[in-house]
């Protein structure tokens, strides 16, 4: 039993009443979490210029989850070097970001919304402290792409697919 739970979350399995994921061209949403280092981050601010890729992964230092961030990290200079911003975002806490992230040298910033508000407000569905895999990459504020059955390995590549038809 204890695993349905969180197998229903990375399935899209939901809680009645949660929202839709945020459509392409809507806006970046308003929300503010903090970091694997304490520090809070305004998502609007960060990504009202240039490119953001926020991705949402179950939990971190979890198989898929550390191939979809090592995927990122391992392209890394690629991605950054076509401008963009890349921010991981799971339900755990600020402890388990910092040593996730200084574990596999991950060179992005990973949100800890413990509190699902992050997660809410671009309706990615979550249970039981686990959110599903999805990504989203904003231009200027605004979502030029959205995969809501994100990659794990695949995740860089993906975005790099979509970045060389911008």
């Amino acid at each position: 039993m204890k695993y349905i739970a969180p197998a229903a979350a990375i399935v899209g399995i939901t809680l009645p009443g949660a929202a839709e994921p945020i459509a392409e061209g809507a806006a970046l949403p308003s929300v503010s979490c903090v970091d694997q280092k304490g520090k809070e981050v305004k998502l609007q601010e960060l990504g009202a210029k240039g490119y953001l890729l926020v991705y949402f992964y179950p939990k971190a230092d979890t198989p898929g989850c550390t191939k979809q961030a090592c995927s990122l990290r391992d392209s890394y200079e690629k991605i950054t070097d076509k401008g963009v911003k890349v921010v991981g975002v799971s339900l755990d806490s600020v402890e388990a970001q910092k040593a996730f992230a200084e574990k596999y040298k991950l060179p992005f910033i990973l949100l800890a919304d413990k509190e699902a508000k992050v997660a809410d407000a671009f309706g990615v569905p979550h249970l039981a402290g686990f959110a599903k895999r999805q990504a989203y990459l904003f231009l200027d504020g605004k979502l030029v792409w959205r995969d809501l059955s994100a990659a794990t390995d695949e995740q860089a590549a993906d975005v790099m697919k979509v970045l060389e038809k911008k």
